[in-house]
């Protein structure tokens, strides 16, 4: 029985992406993003703080790991041609990862009350995609850079702090839920 509802939700979940509403707002959660990396600020050269991950958590948390892992793929690959970066692979299955994640553990591990829940997401969602496999990709393509990717994890820390605050906020306001709902039906 527990078989069927997680098969009948993670169709559900795939089935969003038919959905106009669902990818009109997925393209807009790029497009924030996309912004986010172009408005970032760096602190010493060593602490980079930016809003390009929110979105992708919202992405993951509100409609599903899917269209979470397309938000971030998407806004990895547009943010680089649109800063003229070069995409590199293994930051885009970060960005990916990120937002799979966070759909994964909200939507189908962790069914407690909404705070624990959205910073459990938030928490998994950058110690795997942004710790882990970003981190990794840094190390590799960047050499020069290593000494300073130990402050990662407290950027990472602080960025997981106020995104969860932000997604709570979002989540617990009764009209912005209501929308979500509305547009998650097809």
């Amino acid at each position: 029985m527990a078989v069927n509802n997680k098969t009948a939700a993670i169709k559900s979940d795939i089935r969003l992406f038919g959905s106009t509403k669902v990818l009109v707002l997925a393209a807009l959660l790029i497009a924030i993003s996309v912004v986010g990396k172009s408005l970032r600020v760096d602190i010493f050269s060593v602490i980079r703080i930016s809003a390009e991950t929110l979105p992708i958590l919202m992405a993951g948390i509100f409609f599903g790991p899917f269209i979470g892992a397309a938000v971030g793929a998407g806004a990895d690959l547009i943010g680089c041609l649109v800063t003229g970066m070069t995409p590199m692979p293994l930051i885009t299955v970060g960005a990916a990862a990120t937002g799979f994640f966070a759909g994964l553990s909200y939507n189908y591990i962790f069914k407690s009350k909404p705070l624990p829940r959205v910073a459990c997401a938030v928490v998994i969602a950058r110690i795997i995609g942004s710790l882990a496999i970003n981190t990794t990709g840094l190390y590799f393509l960047f050499p020069a850079m290593r000494p300073q990717l130990i402050w990662r994890p407290v950027t990472c820390l602080v960025m997981a702090v106020i995104e969860t605050s932000i997604i709570y906020m979002l989540l617990n306001n009764k009209a912005f839920a209501a929308q979500l709902e509305k547009i998650k039906r097809k």
